[in-house]
């Protein structure tokens, strides 16, 4: 009985052990989520088209096939002021997610709650909101307003190509795109 006793007390020791080292090595790891990506693409304040994978392929930051949208992602933080997001001229369709730096989503909407279908959001902290709504500046009177406490943040753009025709006018949506300080 009491090898029973001793293999069992064992096995949790070793158990206990494994579990602990691999706690520790989480934060290590965890360095490549796509936050991390969105950096080394240079993401920090303007959009950056990302492809989506393939069959088959791996290490993509989207997990989708669907050939006819153009995703793309850009990584803000409010620390230094509001986020203003815009983009020239209109496509068949586009939604926004704003996520949080745990995934997260924290808003999301599409052309069809834009004044005229454009891309006019501003993203601000609660105090930065109190400060705009103040005086409102020009720029900001067709914006959708986001208030949220989330100081890191990603939103990602996702457009519609309903066909190839349409395929150059998304490409220079996005590459109109804006992500940056307001």
């Amino acid at each position: 009985m009491s090898r029973l006793v001793y293999a069992l007390l064992t096995g949790i020791v070793g158990a206990c052990i494994v579990h602990i080292t691999i706690l520790m090595l989480i934060p290590r790891y965890a360095q490549h989520d796509v936050w991390t990506q969105l950096g080394d693409m240079g993401a920090d304040g303007r959009f950056v088209r990302i492809e989506p994978a393939r069959e088959g392929q791996a290490g993509t930051l989207i997990k989708t096939a669907d050939p006819l949208f153009a995703i793309a992602a850009c990584r803000f933080d409010l620390t230094g002021g509001l986020t203003h997001i815009t983009a020239p001229g209109t496509v068949p369709f586009w939604s926004i997610s704003i996520f949080d730096r745990k995934g997260e989503n924290i808003y999301s909407f599409n052309d069809r709650n834009a004044t005229d279908g454009r891309l006019d959001l501003t993203v601000a902290s609660p105090v930065q909101m109190v400060e705009l709504r103040k005086d409102l500046p020009a720029e900001f009177e067709r914006s959708i307003f986001v208030e949220t406490d989330v100081v890191d943040a990603v939103v990602v753009l996702r457009t519609f190509i309903p066909d190839r025709s349409w395929e150059q006018i998304v490409s220079e949506f996005i590459a109109g795109a804006a992500c940056g300080k307001g």
